[in-house]
């Protein structure tokens, strides 16, 4: 058979099911951490207020804007989530670089809510062989339709609870609350909380390691982004073949065996249920299992530990290690640069903005004083968590003056006001048709909030 074929058939294949054994040590301990971590900000951060009232992390679909702690996005500030975004992806290129899928292991989606849900089944089902053991049972058999069904239940009660923190980030989740409480929840609210809710219990319950496995692109392109002195998890041959079984109490090498006793529980603790031992496999997603239960085995065998561990394939093949290389530094250096633009950028965010509409059904028009007149309505933003009061001014003609009924304008913080004005010129101070003029606004109670707008002044062709 081909190994075209050989894809293909396990493309095909009919999904064994995985039961990972549950496993302890330093790196299951760290996922534990991080599963908490993760999943304490997610359920946490819509409960959290900040100022007066006002939810911290919120995104405000039908005000367009985004809420995070004391600052207020506008759709005017997309560059700072396109800045974010692509922070995000250059720091996901950077770590897989010199740590590998070290984010699939211990912070992806997929797999902290899968570790929930792993923690679940065992609760309720037992252990690796209790499981297995009930799987074989028939479905009408009492223990497993109450142990089945218990789990189904708190899986789909956590996956609700899921669901209802999620739609909680985009409406008030007190409001949201309140709602549910009275069953009065709004069509699309319970749209995506039963969306939301049912990505979750599918993935998370049922589908697992397919998930890495078959739809997860990053599992299809990170290997672009390894290199030899990457880590991954990786089995050291030379050290555990020849494997097997070895009477205790005897040197290994005189049996002609390697440190490897074939106990195959590197197997049995793997999530996507993979072999390490054969070497570095797309269905490998570093949570460095395999590496803890492998080191209890050694330290039982009196064995040293790292039969399996992460190192690089240079570390492997005793060749030196270089940290820090080109794609590293590069990455490094491109990452820095962002981040910096982008901290100097939200340090220096003026929360105002004015938005200039000129009148299109005349171009200019004379008043009986004989100056040319163009007339614009102003959009201010008042972007701040406060009220302000601002002062409006224009300039760049000689002579212009501006006309309008509020010469001082009041905004409410987060709020849009539209205020028409006119300027007038002499038309003698008009050196061509088309004149940049530009609006400045001032906030009376804060010197440092002004900003100013250009806009364009018509006139007749002298």
């Amino acid at each position: 058979m081909s190994e075209a074929d050989a894809v293909q058939e396990g493309l095909y294949a009919k999904r064994a099911r995985v039961y990972p054994r549950e496993v302890h040590g330093l790196f299951a301990n760290l996922r534990v951490a991080m599963v908490g971590l993760t999943l304490g900000l997610y359920y946490f951060l819509p409960w959290l207020n900040w100022g007066a009232g006002r939810q911290a992390f919120l995104i405000d679909l039908p005000n367009r804007k985004f809420h995070l702690f004391a600052w207020t996005f506008w759709p005017q500030d997309l560059f700072f989530l396109t800045a974010i975004l692509v922070i995000s992806a250059l720091s996901l290129f950077l770590f897989t670089a010199i740590a590998g899928r070290v984010w699939c292991g211990f912070t992806c989606p997929q797999t902290v809510w899968t570790e929930v849900f792993l923690w679940i089944e065992r609760q309720i089902e037992g252990d690796r062989p209790k499981q297995m053991k009930l799987a074989r049972l028939p479905w009408n058999h009492p223990d497993k339709f109450v142990k089945k069904g218990t789990k189904h239940f708190v899986w789909i009660l956590f996956a609700l609870w899921t669901g209802f923190t999620f739609v909680g980030y985009v409406t008030p989740i007190r409001e949201l609350a309140v709602s549910l409480t009275q069953f009065a929840l709004g069509p699309w609210e319970t749209f995506w909380i039963l969306f939301y809710s049912g990505a979750t219990y599918g993935n998370a319950g049922w589908l697992r390691e397919q998930v890495c496995l078959y739809m997860c692109p990053y599992a299809r392109f990170q290997g672009a982004m390894f290199d030899r002195n990457t880590l991954i998890i990786s089995y050291d041959p030379a050290r555990g073949e020849p494997r097997g079984s070895r009477q205790r109490g005897k040197e290994p090498k005189l049996q002609g065996l390697g440190d490897c006793i074939d106990c195959t529980l590197c197997v049995q603790v793997c999530p996507t249920g993979i072999d390490i031992r054969n070497g570095l496999q797309i269905g490998c997603i570093a949570c460095a299992a395999c590496v803890d239960v492998c080191d209890s085995v050694m330290d039982k065998m009196g064995y040293p530990k790292g039969l399996i561990r992460y190192t690089s394939e240079n570390a492997l093949e005793g060749k030196p290690v270089k940290v820090l290389r080109p794609r590293v530094l590069i990455y490094t250096g491109i990452l820095t640069a962002i981040a910096a633009a982008l901290l100097i950028a939200v340090l220096l965010r003026v929360p105002l903005k004015v938005d200039v509409l000129r009148d299109r059904n005349a171009l200019f028009r004379e008043t009986f004083d004989g100056l040319i007149e163009n007339t614009y309505t102003l959009k201010v933003m008042n972007m701040d968590n406060g009220p302000h009061r601002y002062i409006l001014s224009a300039r760049g003609i000689d002579g212009l003056q501006l006309r309008t009924d509020k010469p001082e304008i009041t905004v409410a913080a987060g709020e849009v006001a539209e205020v028409p004005v006119r300027l007038q010129a002499d038309p003698a101070s008009l050196t061509q048709r088309s004149t940049p003029v530009y609006f400045r606004l001032q906030a009376v109670d804060t010197e440092d909030l002004a900003t100013e707008q250009g806009a364009r002044f018509l006139g007749p062709t002298r």
